[in-house]
């Protein structure tokens, strides 16, 4: 296995709570599958605040930030049926990562944590 890349993120809950009160914010960052888990959610900020972190640890990841074709609302965080987070990516975002990597298979590990005021994500792209 070869790592491409690594990234983490950490952010206040808080400062994410307030945001998504702006449906423009929610736009601009989320996928609507995204906004519709997290809305119904117990603790819906913590839920958004760990996909903006996961977003932002992709992007660290990739090596570009985000920028350069990348779209926060392209990077999709989901959840398979055990609850393991994994990231989807979409449109234009999917086909630059993809010819970052040429024809080298990837493949994205994501681990997500919140406690209190903080979430925390961590990406890993390997081979």
């Amino acid at each position: 296995m070869k790592i491409f890349g690594i990234g983490t993120d950490i952010i206040q809950i808080n400062r994410i709570k307030k945001s998504i009160k702006k449906k423009t914010f929610l736009e601009r960052i989320y996928h609507t599958n995204e906004i519709k888990r997290c809305k119904k959610t117990k603790n819906s900020p913590h839920c958004f605040a760990k996909r903006f972190a996961a977003k932002e640890a992709f992007s660290k990841a990739l090596g570009t930030g985000i920028s350069k074709g990348i779209s926060l609302n392209e990077i999709v965080i989901l959840n398979e049926k055990n609850g393991k987070p994994f990231i989807k990516l979409l449109k234009k975002t999917k086909e630059r990562v993809d010819k970052r990597f040429k024809k080298k298979k990837y493949k994205i590990s994501l681990s997500l944590t919140d406690e209190d005021n903080y979430a925390v994500a961590f990406v890993t792209i390997s081979s």
